[in-house]
């Protein structure tokens, strides 16, 4: 077993810490989940429409189906998608509105079509934050409007954004700068304009959700992607939200980087037991693993097992032995080992009756 330690990838520029106006606040590395900046992340508070990353997420993972919109259902203040009593779409148009122009028509309409009742489909909202483990939120309202027992944190809330950006439909909804929703009745396409600026002025943003109340203040919550790495961005009651969530950004993005090994993560051979060469090359292939600090590179420590020899026959492409790259006892990548050739069996040599039986022609 070799150990081999040494920095796999070059350290970014150094940006410091940011300064944001948010009262409560978070960056997030999506994949492990590591904290890279918070402020008062734990604190509860009220927190708007972002509430419809939950409600677009449950609707998403419902059955795609025709509503029939009522009065009852679009029977609420605020924001909306302009649904009007008798239209006709699908629960995914639903999703599109709250995730574009942030409808409270459509997270109601979506909630009273799916359980029934808002506080039905708040239940719903309540168990699956139980799921995902976010113990400090509760949610009333399907929409964000402020209610009292309505509330999470910026923590909770980038935990809700990391499970949220899994489904590939609500990815690409919070990451379209226009959307086209299909009605059915009447029959007409609506196109409806993001309000996330984030999507124009942030290299790789992935968008995700604004909110607005008067108690809730400013509310954003933001994700983007830049060579490999995926950040998720909180802020509640953040009257510079926007400049809050690009500090952060740069901030995150200078410190994370995709673990890479180097172009040659291991070059050797093997001895060969009873083949027609003594020994046969091995290698690996570059890979890329886990995220890592830049500051953590210098101690990443390689680890290759391998056996102290082959039989032969050994053929070009065999998977010999495993190379794991290992932080403070926790793998950032492990890949195969391969032969490198061709190691045929040894044809054996001919025994003494045998040599006697063909000096005769017996054989």
């Amino acid at each position: 077993m070799l150990l081999w330690s040494g920095v796999p990838a070059q350290a970014q520029e150094n940006v410091p810490e940011p300064s944001v106006s948010a009262a409560s606040a978070i960056l997030i590395e999506a994949e492990t989940g590591r904290v890279l900046f918070s402020k008062n992340a734990e604190e509860q508070r009220a927190m708007a429409s972002t509430t419809k990353i939950m409600t677009a997420l449950l609707t998403l993972e419902q059955e795609d189906r025709e509503v029939a919109i009522t009065s009852d259902m679009i029977a609420v203040e605020g924001s909306s998608m302009g649904l009007r009593d008798g239209d006709r779409l699908t629960l995914h148009g639903l999703a599109a509105g709250m995730l574009s122009v942030s409808g409270n028509d459509a997270a109601n309409a979506a909630a009273i079509l799916i359980d029934g009742f808002l506080s039905a489909f708040a239940d719903r909202m309540n168990r699956r934050a139980q799921e995902l483990g976010l113990e400090n939120t509760h949610f009333v309202t399907p929409s964000g409007l402020d209610a009292e027992g309505h509330y999470t944190t910026a923590s909770d809330l980038a935990a809700l954004t990391c499970a949220a950006l899994e489904n590939e439909a609500f990815r690409e909804l919070t990451s379209s700068r226009q959307t086209s929703v299909s009605f059915l009745e009447p029959a007409e396409t609506r196109t409806y304009q993001n309000h996330n600026k984030l999507l124009t002025m942030l290299d790789g943003c992935i968008g995700v959700k604004t909110g607005y109340t008067k108690q809730a203040g400013r509310c954003l919550v933001s994700a983007a992607e830049q060579n490999g790495i995926r950040l998720v961005a909180v802020t509640l009651y953040a009257p510079d939200d926007w400049n809050d969530h690009l500090a952060m950004m740069e901030y995150g993005f200078s410190r994370v980087e995709r673990f890479g090994t180097p172009e040659t993560p291991f070059s050797g051979s093997l001895p060969v037991t009873g083949g027609m060469a003594k020994e046969v090359p091995v290698h690996g292939e570059q890979e890329t693993g886990a995220p890592l600090l830049t500051q953590e590179a210098d101690r990443v420590v390689r680890c290759v097992e391998l056996p102290r020899f082959l039989y032969a026959p050994v053929q070009e492409g065999d998977a010999v032995g495993r190379v794991t790259y290992w932080l403070d006892g926790n793998p950032l990548a492990s890949f195969p080992l391969y032969a490198g050739g061709d190691v045929p069996c040894r044809e054996a040599e001919p025994g003494f009756w045998d040599k006697i039986a063909s000096f005769f022609g017996w054989k």
